[in-house]
């Protein structure tokens, strides 16, 4: 099950969910939560859904249909984290995994500071994991040293922080794994070429998607890792902006 945003250039948001899911083999269940204006270069405003259409869509998929994991983006309001939260109170054994959006990578806002309160105060402990990016593990952790951010929000109840490092520099990608009472976990990718719209969108989605098909958390970020990779090697120049990944399986007459 998947909350998050439109974004009418289809690079990041609810489109790169639903793409990444099918990608890993699992079926989506699209919920929006906000509407944007947005390119490939910025997000230049946003709207959220109604906080009651979005509980009436989760209580008629969850009458419906299992789902084997949650995958948040951007919320839209603190009225939507609430509504999530509450729904969450019947599902405490399905994994959780937020990408706490608040920025987009040209610098539009995509969170307020009640929006930013409200996970912090209702999601991020119920989450199996929460996946920012340097800028968002700053902002929330309230320190630019990415291991004392970290270790702030596992100490505000957070069980698991997987920083990101598709916004920084240097040859390779780091990825690195916070965890409580456990060694940090480190990944070193390849870094291909600049900055892309929506890989951290595919990472998130990645990972949920493994531990709907019940893989360990570390087996389904090393399984979402491969897809956003595979992602960028086929990424496509949509707009003026940042090239969007290619999030589909390739023929089998493609390399």
């Amino acid at each position: 099950m998947i909350l998050s945003g439109l974004d009418p250039s289809g690079g990041a948001g609810i489109q790169a969910d639903i793409q990444t899911a099918t990608a890993l083999g699992v079926h989506p269940l699209p919920v929006l939560s906000c509407l944007t204006v947005q390119d490939t270069r910025n997000v230049y405003g946003a709207t959220a859904v109604d906080a009651d259409l979005v509980r009436r869509q989760l209580e008629c998929l969850a009458a419906d249909t299992p789902f084997h994991a949650v995958k948040t983006g951007a919320l839209g309001n603190a009225e939507i984290v609430e509504v999530l939260a509450d729904f969450l109170d019947a599902y405490p054994d399905i994994p959780l995994v937020v990408d706490p959006v608040i920025k987009a990578a040209g610098g539009g806002d995509l969170a307020d500071d009640a929006l930013v309160a409200s996970m912090r105060g209702t999601l991020f402990s119920r989450a199996r994991v929460v996946t920012p990016n340097g800028i968002e593990l700053a902002q929330l952790g309230g320190s630019d040293d990415p291991d004392e951010a970290a270790a702030r929000l596992l100490a505000g109840g957070c069980r698991s922080v997987l920083a990101t490092g598709g916004h920084g520099t240097g040859e390779n990608i780091i990825n690195r794994l916070y965890r409580e009472h456990e060694a940090d976990r480190e990944w070193a990718l390849e870094r291909i070429g600049g900055e892309y719209h929506g890989t951290g969108c595919t990472l998130a989605a990645g990972i949920a998607a493994g531990l709907a098909q019940g893989l360990g958390l570390e087996q389904a970020i090393e399984q979402a890792q491969v897809c956003v990779l595979g992602a960028i090697r086929q990424a496509i120049a949509v707009g003026k902006g940042q090239p969007v990944p290619g999030r589909y399986v390739p023929r089998a007459d493609q390399p």
